[in-house]
């Protein structure tokens, strides 16, 4: 099945194809991707846009490694942005599209989990 959020390269890379270690990275991923989305939106209501711009460039990291390199670079322009308090008014649209671009890989990442464990 094609993709269209995470790039099977990487998981193949760093699992050697192991379906135990696929799922730990799904878990990871999945738990790691709602506490940063949770701790954005704490930042954003509080207009602490420094430590949004670092929660930015943790999520990037993040979603980079699953090879989401269009909402990698966006991120990379919302850390930048954030850090110095430029252009607010975007805040709210870069963390609703981290939100449903995240959610979206994971339901992919799940669907890779269910296939390798029917042996698809």
């Amino acid at each position: 099945m094609d993709y269209k959020f995470i790039k099977m390269e990487y998981l193949d890379s760093v699992s050697g194809g192991d379906p135990e270690i696929i799922n730990e990275i799904v878990i990871l991923f999945k738990d790691q991707s709602a506490e940063i989305y949770n701790e954005m939106k704490s930042r954003l209501e509080s207009k602490n846009y420094t430590s949004l711009g670092l929660l930015a460039h943790k999520a990037k990291s993040s979603v980079a490694i699953m090879g989401m390199n269009g909402l990698a670079e966006m991120l990379k322009t919302f850390e930048l942005q954030a850090r110095e308090g430029k252009e607010p008014q975007l805040y709210e649209h870069y963390l609703e599209r981290f939100k449903s671009e995240t959610e979206e890989a994971v339901r992919e990442l799940e669907d890779l989990i269910s296939n390798m464990k029917n042996g698809n």
